[in-house]
């Protein structure tokens, strides 16, 4: 009986390791993987340093829906005629799935159905945000590919541009991050752009009588509708931190304490005092280093509800189910 006992401790204890996440889980299947996407990142990212941006979106945006199995690349799944995440109202502006195909392919190349692309997606987002001069972050691997994609559910679970802090908070909690995640993650728009239409409202049509948010700075809204969104279904796209687009640093933080922030999630910010604090922190230098922490809640993001072992699978194409 006590051997048998052994067995069975050996036994869970090899099949829980088995289903987490690892450092170098590669190193023996696929050795060279996550070279080729650190090579190809440093090759490409710097010509087009928005990318990273993209890469970054796309992965926040995969991890909130089903956890990080890279449903949002989907473009058909095994439910005929199912709606997928690409195509719904949140995602219809995420770009980069170019860029993860071509990654897909080269490691295809090297070692045959062994690499995932949601493990390619999380990889490639971390060496771009570092080749832009952002924060590195450990990204054990492992994940694995779902089999579902949902349009309604992408609608109902990915944070929104005009949520209220409430809804945020509750929306992080959703996924087991807390406030502190919220605020950090959030400082990922340090970097890229956005269209009009994601916060035109806040310059001519607020609360449905054609005004605008009186929370968002005077001038910075007179320069918006003059310059960069002259109608309120401009496509125009506009820097989220101006003059820092391609600069992954604290000046997000400062334009919000200056009610400048592009998005009301981003002015939501300043409106709760847990989140307000945070933010007075990272400016003044309390919350030890803004990277040290951004990288660590992005770890934790990059763990939300993965699959692991024999969940999922590991897609031949990252854009469709195995056949």
């Amino acid at each position: 009986m006590k051997g048998f006992f052994s067995i069975f401790v050996f036994l869970v204890i090899f099949g829980s390791v088995r289903g987490d996440l690892q450092t170098g889980f590669y190193a023996s299947s696929c050795p060279k993987a996550e070279k080729i996407v650190q090579d190809y990142v440093k090759e490409h990212i710097p010509n087009a340093p928005s990318l990273a941006a993209a890469l970054i979106r796309m992965h926040f945006h995969d991890c909130f829906v089903r956890g990080c199995d890279a449903s949002l690349l989907l473009n058909v799944t095994s439910s005929s005629g199912n709606q997928t995440e690409k195509v719904s109202p949140p995602n219809l502006s995420v770009r980069g799935f170019d860029f993860i195909d071509r990654l897909k392919s080269l490691l295809e190349a090297e070692c045959p159905g062994i690499v995932s692309c949601a493990d390619i997606v999380a990889l490639a987002t971390r060496d771009s945000i570092v080749v832009t001069g952002g924060p590195s972050w450990k990204v054990p691997t492992g994940r694995r590919d779902g089999l579902i994609s949902s349009s309604s559910e992408a609608l109902a679970e990915i944070p929104a541009p005009f949520d209220n802090i409430t809804t945020l908070i509750q929306n992080f909690a959703n996924k087991s991050l807390d406030i502190k995640d919220l605020v950090l993650l959030s400082g990922a728009h340090s970097i890229g752009i956005a269209h009009c239409t994601a916060f035109s409202n806040r310059l001519y049509n607020f609360t449905g009588v054609g005004d605008r948010d009186p929370t968002l700075d005077s001038e910075y809204a007179d320069n918006l509708r003059s310059r960069k969104c002259p109608t309120q279904n401009s496509t125009t796209k506009v820097e989220m931190d101006p003059g820092s687009r391609n600069t992954f640093d604290l000046s997000y933080y400062s334009l919000l304490l200056k009610r400048r922030g592009l998005f009301e999630s981003d002015s939501a910010l300043t409106r709760n005092s847990n989140t307000l604090a945070l933010v007075n922190q990272l400016l003044q230098g309390t919350l030890q280093n803004f990277y040290s922490e951004f990288a660590i809640s992005m770890e934790k993001m990059g763990r939300i509800e993965v699959k692991t072992g024999t969940s999922g699978e590991i897609r031949k194409n990252c854009a469709v189910v195995n056949s």
